[in-house]
């Protein structure tokens, strides 16, 4: 495993609630090999357990506001539209936790771009020895605007889906992004 995906499970090690490794790193743990180099490590948690984890962590934590990064207090309860939050290490590489959305009613994640967009919350979070976040929600931030790398993230990783998950994607992105190039990729595979 990768020095920086151990550090991770070793920083996540007492946190008892559900996370994942998210964007490329959860893409790479998906289809069992690195895609590409990464120049951070993001982790999926939710919205509800954001001060279980900010106990967790220790030094300076920052939270991602306009484009700034204020420090996140210790008692601080995060409200959308804030989501983002890093950890700095010392030699410069940085954790990115990611605050996702749930109805607890329901036990559905809820895409925080599009609330009508949902996934039953045993379908979220991938449990292997490195849990990470379901590559079709992977996939699905990704399309906002994607770079190059969330191109060549998205036909790596296609022809590895099930056809349940790239119909999911395909119906998500039909709704936030009508027209989105991917969705005829994903129609091709299905």
């Amino acid at each position: 495993m990768n020095s920086a995906l151990e550090r991770t499970v070793s920083v996540m090690g007492n946190f008892h609630a559900p996370w994942g490794i998210a964007g490329g790193w959860a893409l790479d743990l998906f289809v069992g090999r690195e895609l590409r180099p990464h120049a951070d490590i993001d982790i999926a948690v939710l919205r509800a357990d954001q001060l279980h984890l900010r106990a967790q962590l220790s030094g300076r934590i920052e939270k991602v506001v306009e484009h700034q990064l204020p420090e996140w207090s210790p008692t601080e309860v995060l409200a959308l539209p804030v989501h983002d939050d890093h950890v700095p290490w010392p030699d410069g590489y940085h954790l990115e936790f990611l605050l996702n959305e749930q109805d607890r009613a329901t036990n559905e994640w809820v895409f925080r771009r599009d609330p009508r967009i949902r996934r039953p919350m045993p379908a979220v979070f991938v449990s292997s020895r490195v849990p990470y976040l379901a590559p079709e929600i992977v996939l699905l931030y990704k399309a906002k605007a994607p770079a190059a790398k969330d191109v060549v993230d998205f036909y790596a990783v296609v022809s590895h889906l099930r056809n349940d998950q790239r119909v999911w994607l395909r119906d998500a992105l039909d709704m936030a992004a009508p027209g989105h190039p991917w969705a005829s990729g994903l129609s091709q595979e299905a």
